[in-house]
């Protein structure tokens, strides 16, 4: 099998694991700084998703800034400014 395969079949299970239980976690909690890390959570998962659809070539990616495909851009921003604002959220509470 192809080790690459192999990584995105593990990348997939146990990112849907924890996407899973990330939305169980957020039926449990309305902190803002846990809901920001359940998203930053979910965003990295249909980013993984994206991945690999565009790496089997169900998805083309054609607009791409500095080389980089945009959506993929998007999804590292997003998934980081999730986590930050979670950060900032934590550290304001008192």
């Amino acid at each position: 099998m192809n080790p690459q395969i192999l990584l995105f079949i593990i990348k997939i299970i146990l990112g849907g694991i924890t996407a899973f239980l990330a939305i169980l976690i957020m039926s449990k909690t309305r902190a803002a700084s846990w809901m920001c890390v359940i998203a930053g959570i979910l965003i990295s998962y249909v980013a993984l998703i994206f991945d690999l659809l565009s790496e089997t070539g169900i998805f083309n990616v054609s607009v791409m800034v500095f080389g980089i495909p945009l959506i993929t851009l998007i999804f590292t921003v997003l998934t980081s400014l999730c986590f930050i604002a979670a950060f900032i959220f934590k550290l304001l509470k008192k």
